[in-house]
């Protein structure tokens, strides 16, 4: 089934909603769901990529997996599982029509209208699962991959992972990431960066940050209340494979202002190199070459041009010919 036109933006006309396929406008809840009150949701977000052997999504199981692990660290449990969650978005897909898009997995507490619960308390309500699918192109525009993008140091303070749990991909985290990237607009810039608590670098409003200085790759530990980011753990992967040393340390904020390189990962963003901190120009105020490097070994691999570091399989087909052509590659 095809998917439908919202002004420019084709959305696919499905969306899965706890194992079953529903209509796009049936997907709606109640104005006074825990989720819409209290902010109660975990999801994620994937890309599927038109590659030269089909439609493929990139990391699926570990998005899910992550999604999976976020539902349990706020005590969802919804009945699915991550493998049901990854047939359920290749079958979205296939129906959709849809040869390229961005996939949204989404578990949030609903209301339960037999014994409705409006308070705080989470428990009362029931735990349901959504996924749409829609096509989405460059998240920070497609110059921006060259180019490059101005960005500036947030005065909002990055939360601290024992404050929400910085490891799960939360809604109520975004509320956060709202205000980061809300300020940097309208400041005139396209993303913000937020310090931790101690003052460390971070990451943006939503993306991974990496530094390089010297030929090192440098980027904040896990510990730094940052999401542990699939591209961020990808990027890493494809740079040791490059023999690029890669380190995951604390980074001062002036640091940002000396780097030779900067530049953002995530799945919206893939790789977007960073040509400016608060009007201090980074390098050469544009796309450094390490940074090209990555870039170009990155979308070979996504597609499905060259295979994944130590012949790890990131693709996950959509379609059964595409599969068998995989096999046979």
């Amino acid at each position: 089934m095809a998917g439908k036109d919202v002004s420019t933006m084709k959305i696919s006309s499905k969306v899965w909603k706890n194992g079953k396929f529903i209509d796009w406008d049936d997907a709606r809840i109640h104005v006074m769901s825990h989720v819409v009150n209290y902010g109660s949701s975990v999801f994620e977000g994937i890309r599927c990529y038109n590659t030269t052997k089909g439609s493929a999504v990139f990391r699926l199981p570990e998005h899910m997996q992550r999604l999976v692990n976020s539902a349990k660290i706020y005590r969802m449990d919804p009945p699915f599982g991550r493998d049901e969650f990854c047939s359920a978005s290749t079958e979205l897909i296939r129906q959709s029509g849809l040869e390229a898009c961005y996939i949204r997995p989404v578990i949030f507490r609903g209301l339960n209208e037999e014994k409705p619960a409006f308070g705080v308390n989470p428990f009362p309500n029931p735990i349901d699962a959504y996924i749409a699918a829609w096509e989405w192109g460059k998240y920070l525009g497609e110059e921006a991959l060259e180019s490059g993008i101005e960005v500036c140091v947030s005065s909002w303070t990055r939360i601290s992972s024992n404050t929400m749990p910085t490891m799960a991909k939360a809604g109520a985290n975004y509320m956060n990431s709202q205000l980061i990237k809300m300020e940097a607009l309208l400041g005139g810039f396209s993303e913000g960066i937020a310090l931790d608590d101690r003052g460390y670098v971070s990451e943006g409003s939503g993306e991974n940050i990496f530094l390089i200085n010297n030929g090192k790759l440098i980027t904040p530990p896990l510990g730094a209340a940052i999401l542990p980011g699939i591209t961020r753990d990808s990027v890493i992967k494809i740079a040791r494979e490059m023999g690029i040393d890669v380190i995951e340390t604390t980074i001062q904020r002036a640091a940002l202002y000396l780097a030779d390189e900067l530049f953002f990962t995530g799945t919206a963003a893939e790789i977007t190199p960073i040509r400016s901190v608060d009007r201090i120009t980074v390098g050469e105020g544009k796309r450094g070459p390490i940074t090209k490097a990555l870039q170009d070994e990155f979308f070979k691999i996504i597609m499905a041009e060259r295979p994944a570091p130590g012949g790890a399989n990131w693709l996950t087909f959509v379609h059964d010919t595409d599969e068998k052509k995989t096999a046979a590659a």
